[in-house]
């Protein structure tokens, strides 16, 4: 098995950086390929055919939540039956996040957003974008009650990048915090993502491609093979601490 390299919070942060200043590679296009292969995911989750199939979007305000966004509206171009649950009303998303939203909402897609008393739809498979890599401190308010909400429904979860309410730094899981049956993380494993504490929250663990050349992560001093030459998504099993393509 091929081993790979893992990325701290601040080594992603400086990914991003530098695919944003030195490569030209704007957030809005990595976004698109998060939010797409997710969407891949979820139909290989869902048997290779999303036509009229229930699927719950929770989506929150950040650059995750715009992943989210975009895996919903390919999902809904691909004939599911998506139902988006926001954190906050949609007048309260700013930047790409807020232009991911608008094509939705140019879609009508159908959304709602977290209030007290609110409950999950029936679903077949559940995409959690609610909180990225940015976690520190359990999740508080509209984002601690749609992981709630999630946790108790039967359908499996599919996470973006990280199960919200998991440290990517540490591995330390938050109370609440989701429990995947799959997430889909983007670039590199991130090193939160590969403890014992974190694996019971993770699932099973894939990585998508964003399109970070591999000239950049010899700028932060890691040797990255040609990972994607066959697939965008890879599934990854986690020994030791240490993540393997599958």
């Amino acid at each position: 098995m091929l081993s790979l390299p893992s990325l701290s919070t601040d080594q992603m942060r400086e990914v991003d950086r530098l695919m944003i200043e030195e490569y030209h590679i704007e957030l809005l296009q990595m976004m698109e390929n998060a939010g797409r292969n997710l969407a891949l995911q979820a139909r290989r989750m869902l048997d290779g055919d999303v036509a009229d199939r229930p699927v719950v979007v929770l989506a929150g305000r950040g650059n995750n939540g715009g992943g989210g966004l975009v895996a919903a509206r390919h999902l809904l171009n691909w004939g599911a039956w998506v139902q988006l649950l926001l954190t906050h009303r949609p007048e309260e998303y700013s930047g790409v996040a807020a232009h991911q939203l608008s094509i939705l909402q140019a879609m009508d897609a159908p959304l709602a957003w977290a209030e007290e008393g609110w409950e999950l739809p029936p679903a077949d498979l559940i995409i959690d974008a609610v909180i990225g890599y940015g976690l520190q401190g359990d999740p508080t308010g509209a984002a601690a009650n749609l992981i709630a909400l999630a946790n108790s429904s039967v359908a499996p979860i599919l996470s973006l990048d990280a199960p919200s309410g998991l440290d990517t730094a540490t591995g330390q899981v938050y109370n609440p915090h989701i429990v995947a049956a799959a997430t889909m993380t983007l670039a590199l494993p991130k090193s939160g993502l590969l403890t014992a504490a974190a694996r019971s929250a993770v699932g099973q663990l894939y990585l998508a491609d964003i399109s970070v050349p591999p000239a950049l992560y010899e700028r932060i001093g890691l040797d990255v093979p040609f990972l994607f030459a066959e697939d965008t998504i890879l599934a990854v099993e986690v020994v030791d601490g240490v993540a393997h393509l599958a």
